[in-house]
């Protein structure tokens, strides 16, 4: 049972709505664990993306899909 909401005018067709359970930061990366109606995905950004958009644990966030690409808006 997967939500889909559109946010944003973009280019990304498949705009996931979860939350965010776990987030890895390392030197330069974080990966973070989205649930999404009981399935994970997980993103790899930048950690100065993680701290620019204030993603933190048990928030709200959209995954965003595109090709190959995955990426997180709040």
């Amino acid at each position: 049972n997967l939500r889909r909401r559109k946010i944003m005018k973009a280019t990304f067709r498949n705009q996931l709505k979860g939350v965010v359970k776990k987030i890895i930061v390392g030197q330069v990366m974080a990966e973070v664990k989205v649930d999404i109606g009981g399935n994970q995905i997980a993103a790899v950004i930048t950690k100065e993306a993680l701290e620019e958009v204030g993603i933190k644990e048990g928030d709200e966030v959209f995954v965003l899909i595109k090709a190959t690409a995955v990426a997180l808006a709040k």
